[in-house]
C-alpha cells in the first residue's frame, strides 16, 4: 500500500505530490500579495483533512471559511482542471469547526495567565528585563501561595499585593519595585483595551479538542478567526501561536517517524511570531519548531517574504512553496536572490528569473522525498480547491457553529477561585483583624480611664464619709453628755 499524498498541481503535466510522511518536517508558503497562497493553504488543508490529518489555520480574511463548502463550478475552475491530471477530483465541503479570541464568529478560545507563562507573557507585554524579573517573581510566588493566576484581574491583584508587601518579600524574591509594578499594569491595561481580557480565562482550550476526525474519518479543520485581532492586537494573535506551539510540545507523546502526521498547523502572517520577540524566546521556538516533528505534527508558516523567517527556523523547512515576488527596490532584488538560492536547482531554469515571472496560481515548489532530500525546484501550476473559493457567508457560519461537536462547551466563561478571590479574602481577614484590634484597645483605654475616674470617685467619697462620721461622732459625744446630766440632774433633784 502507497503512503498517502497530497496533490498539489502539476508541472508539464506532471503530478507534484507532497508526500503525507514528510509533513512533519514543516513547510512555507510565501509570496506577493494576491498571488494565490491563501488558495494555497487551502489546497494543503484539504489534501490533510482528506487523509484523516486534523487541521488548524489562522484565517486573516475570512476567506478560509470557504472549506466548509462545496465548490461551484467555474470556467476557470475546468481550464485549470484541464492541464492537471487530478484523480478522483470532485467539489466538496471540508468538514470545519470555527474558533475565535475577540468574538461571537466561532467557539471561545481562551487560555489562563498560569498557562501562557512567564516567558511569553513577558514577550506579549514588551516587557524589559527588570519587568520581566518582576514577572517571573509573581508566578513563583503565586506556586509559593497557592494561587492560581487564571485571568487579568488575577495578575493584577497579585501584583498589587507584591508592591504592598514588597519589604516581606524581598528577602526571598529579590527587590521589587513598585516603578516595575507600575510599569507591567499600564500595559496590562494596554492589553485588555486590545480585548486580551477575553482571551485569558476558563473553560482553556482543550488540545484534544482540534484533532478529531468526522464519522468518514477525514480530518476537522479548525479555523480561526482572526481578522480583527490582527489588526487590533497582533502581538494577541502572535502570543496565542506560541502557546500553542508550546502546549503541543508538552502535552504530546513522542511518535516518531509516521506514515502520516497527527496535527497540521498553518501560521499565517508568520513574521508576527518573531517580530520584537526576545533572543530566549527566539531560541525556544526554535527548539520547538525543531522537535515537535517528533510529537507528529507539521508547521507551515505563511508570509510574504521567506526572510521574514529567521535563517536557523527557515533551514528546517522541508516543503517550500514559492508564489510570485516582485523586484522593485534594490532590497527586493537581494530578497529574490536569497530565495532562489534557497531552492536546490533545477537545470532547466533559472530560479531567479522565473520568481518574477510567475503567474496567478503558480508556485516555485520543492518537496521532500521519501529519503528526505529536497527535490528540484519546479515551475508548479497549483490544483484548484474542492472547497469553495472566498467565505462563507455569516447565516452559514452561525448553521455550522449550531452543529458542531463542540455544543456550548466553550461558551460560557467560567470564574473559580483563584488569586484575585484568595487575596481579596485575606485582605478581607486582615481588615477584620486590624478592626478587632482597634476595638480592644479602645476598650481597653475606656476601662483603663473608667477605673481611673473611679479611684479618684473613690478617694474623695472616704474623706467626706470621715468627716462626716467625725462630726457625728462629736455631736453624739456632745448631746449624749447633755442627755446624761439631764436625766441625773431629774433622778437626784437637781435644778
Amino acid at each position: 500500500m502507497s503512503d498517502p499524498v497530497i496533490h498539489l498541481g502539476a508541472s508539464d503535466g506532471n503530478l507534484i505530490q507532497q508526500l503525507a510522511s514528510m509533513s512533519n518536517r514543516h513547510g512555507l508558503i510565501a509570496g506577493a500579495t494576491g498571488t494565490g497562497k491563501t488558495v494555497t493553504l487551502q489546497v494543503l488543508a484539504e489534501g490533510f483533512s482528506k487523509i484523516g490529518v486534523p487541521v488548524f489555520a489562522a484565517d486573516i480574511k475570512g476567506d478560509l471559511s470557504g472549506l466548509a463548502a462545496a465548490g461551484k463550478p467555474h470556467p476557470k475552475i475546468d481550464e485549470r482542471l484541464a492541464k492537471i491530471p487530478l484523480p478522483g477530483y470532485r467539489q466538496q465541503p471540508c468538514p470545519t469547526l470555527f474558533w475565535s479570541i475577540d468574538t461571537d464568529h466561532g467557539h471561545a478560545v481562551r487560555t489562563t495567565i498560569s498557562e501562557m507563562g512567564p516567558l511569553l507573557l513577558s514577550n506579549l507585554l514588551e516587557l524589559n528585563e527588570a519587568q520581566s524579573g518582576i514577572l517571573y517573581a509573581a508566578f513563583e510566588i503565586a506556586d509559593d501561595q497557592g494561587m492560581l493566576l487564571l485571568d487579568m484581574k488575577d495578575l493584577r491583584s497579585l501584583l498589587l499585593w507584591m508592591g504592598e508587601n514588597s519589604a516581606e518579600l524581598r528577602n526571598e524574591y529579590g527587590n521589587i519595585s513598585s516603578t516595575s509594578i507600575g510599569a507591567i499594569q499600564r500595559r496590562l491595561l494596554v492589553l485588555e483595551e486590545q480585548g486580551a481580557e477575553q482571551f485569558f480565562g476558563e473553560p482553556a482550550l482543550q488540545l484534544q479538542d482540534l484533532m478529531h476526525c468526522d464519522f468518514s474519518g477525514r480530518g476537522v479543520i479548525s479555523l480561526l478567526d482572526v481578522s480583527t485581532l490582527i489588526h487590533r492586537s497582533p502581538r494577541v494573535y502572535a502570543a496565542f501561536l506560541l502557546w500553542l506551539l508550546a502546549e503541543l510540545f508538552e502535552q504530546l507523546p513522542e511518535v516518531g517517524d509516521s506514515d502520516r502526521p497527527k496535527l497540521v498547523l498553518f501560521f499565517d502572517e508568520a513574521h508576527l511570531l518573531f517580530d520584537g520577540a526576545s533572543k530566549s524566546l527566539l531560541n525556544k521556538i526554535e527548539q520547538v519548531v525543531r522537535l515537535i516533528r517528533s510529537k507528529g505534527v507539521g508547521i507551515f508558516f505563511i508570509s510574504q517574504s521567506p526572510l521574514d523567517i529567521p535563517e536557523d527556523i527557515l533551514g528546517q523547512l522541508g516543503l517550500k512553496i514559492e508564489h510570485a515576488l516582485r523586484a522593485f527596490t534594490p532590497k527586493d532584488r537581494k530578497t529574490i536572490k536569497a530565495v532562489a538560492d534557497s531552492f536546490r536547482p533545477n537545470p532547466v531554469f533559472k530560479t531567479e528569473d522565473i520568481v518574477t515571472q510567475l503567474g496567478i496560481g503558480e508556485a516555485l515548489i520543492s518537496i521532500l522525498d521519501e529519503k528526505g532530500a529536497p527535490t528540484p525546484v519546479e515551475r508548479v501550476l497549483i490544483s484548484p480547491p474542492e472547497s469553495q473559493i472566498g467565505p462563507v457567508d455569516s447565516q452559514a457560519r452561525q448553521t455550522l457553529m449550531q452543529r458542531s461537536p463542540i455544543g456550548n462547551r466553550y461558551n460560557q466563561a467560567v470564574d473559580r477561585e483563584s488569586a484575585y478571590e484568595l487575596l481579596k479574602k485575606k485582605a478581607e481577614v486582615l481588615a477584620e483583624a486590624q478592626q478587632a484590634e482597634l476595638t480592644r484597645r479602645e476598650e481597653e483605654n475606656n476601662r483603663a480611664r473608667q477605673e481611673k475616674s473611679s479611684r479618684r470617685s473613690s478617694g474623695r467619697q472616704s474623706a467626706a464619709e470621715a468627716m462626716v462620721k467625725s462630726a457625728a461622732r462629736s455631736i453624739g459625744s456632745q448631746l449624749g453628755r447633755q442627755i446624761i446630766r439631764g436625766v441625773l440632774g431629774s433622778i437626784f433633784g437637781k435644778r
